[in-house]
């Protein structure tokens, strides 16, 4: 049965949504927010302040059982993923006003784009439950919602200018994708899976989610709620294999390639370069090496009622 929040006491939402993203797309987050307040749902206001300050303030949010009943994370997938690491193992659901500039898990979830609709979907108070990934390395554990990355792709993320990012968009990480051409070492990676024998790979995506980087689809036998990651495995090495993939990317073609091996994982320790960046939602959570599992933890996210219903 799809679980509902209880609608017959008023709905007390904190909304932890990032100031740049706000801005950029004021008109969007305001028409959300009067939406909700039209519907007689309170909301509370919680600005980040720094990177790492979602995480703190879901923690610390999660805590409020009875004057919170739902967190709701507006901005990107790097917003959310904060939000998300400070709600794994609480009870605490997630809702989502996407305001950021790929939105890969407002895709995943099939959440509107309409402020009005958002709204709807927040007031509806369906949830469903979805798995989270989780990095190990020696600095730590960091959770990952839709995909973590290692190669190519994580140093483009590490080195995309956060300024850049903010006036350009999308095409920052083109530019940053041109730069690391020039940069990247292309030296093969060691995977090994569920602790089998370790094998090679160029660049790896492992993967919660279809989607990768906006509306591409890199892993289509990947869900949210299966109870496993699925890997994408970049066989071939070097600028020229980097430029194909991009393009097979866009096309909507990596999963038919030959080289690009696809296979389900619920653990894998990843051996490279020292220090190398694993990135998950678009933003650096760990250095190699490093292992990816899947989360013990689960959390309910507000979706509408088209996704798999929570028991």
């Amino acid at each position: 049965m799809m679980t509902r929040i209880d609608l017959e006491r008023p709905r007390h939402l904190a909304i932890i949504y990032n100031p740049v993203a706000g801005r950029r797309r004021g008109r969007r987050f305001h028409a959300a927010l009067a939406a909700l307040r039209g519907a007689g749902i309170e909301v509370a206001l919680h600005e980040t302040e720094a990177p790492g300050h979602a995480t703190t303030l879901a923690r610390r949010l999660a805590d409020r059982v009875g004057a919170v009943d739902t967190i709701v994370a507006a901005g990107g997938d790097g917003t959310i993923n904060e939000v998300v690491n400070g709600l794994a193992g609480t009870a605490m659901p997630l809702g989502i006003i996407p305001l950021g500039t790929a939105n890969v898990l407002a895709l995943e979830l099939g959440l509107p784009r309409g402020p009005g609709a958002v709204a709807a979907v927040l007031a509806a108070g369906r949830t469903r439950p979805i798995g989270l990934g989780l990095a190990r390395s020696a600095s730590g554990e960091r959770h990952f919602v839709v995909m973590a990355g290692v190669g190519y792709d994580a140093h483009v993320v590490a080195g995309v200018s956060t300024r850049w990012k903010r006036r350009l968009g999308k095409l920052a990480y083109v530019g940053e994708m041109l730069r690391q051409l020039g940069r990247f070492h292309f030296t093969p990676y060691r995977l090994s899976f569920n602790g089998g024998a370790a094998v090679e790979a160029a660049s790896a995506i492992i993967a919660n989610g279809r989607h990768y980087g906006g509306g591409f689809v890199c892993a289509p036998a990947a869900d949210l709620g299966n109870g496993r990651l699925d890997a994408c495995l970049f066989g071939d090495g070097g600028p020229l294999a980097a430029v194909k993939y991009g393009f097979a990317l866009g096309l909507d073609l990596v999963p038919r390639l030959a080289s690009v091996a696809q296979r389900p994982l619920t653990r894998v320790t990843i051996d490279g370069p020292s220090g190398d960046p694993l990135q998950g939602d678009g933003d650096i959570i760990a250095r190699l090496p490093a292992e990816v599992l899947l989360s013990p933890h689960r959390i309910s996210v507000l979706a509408p009622s088209a996704g798999p219903a929570e028991s």
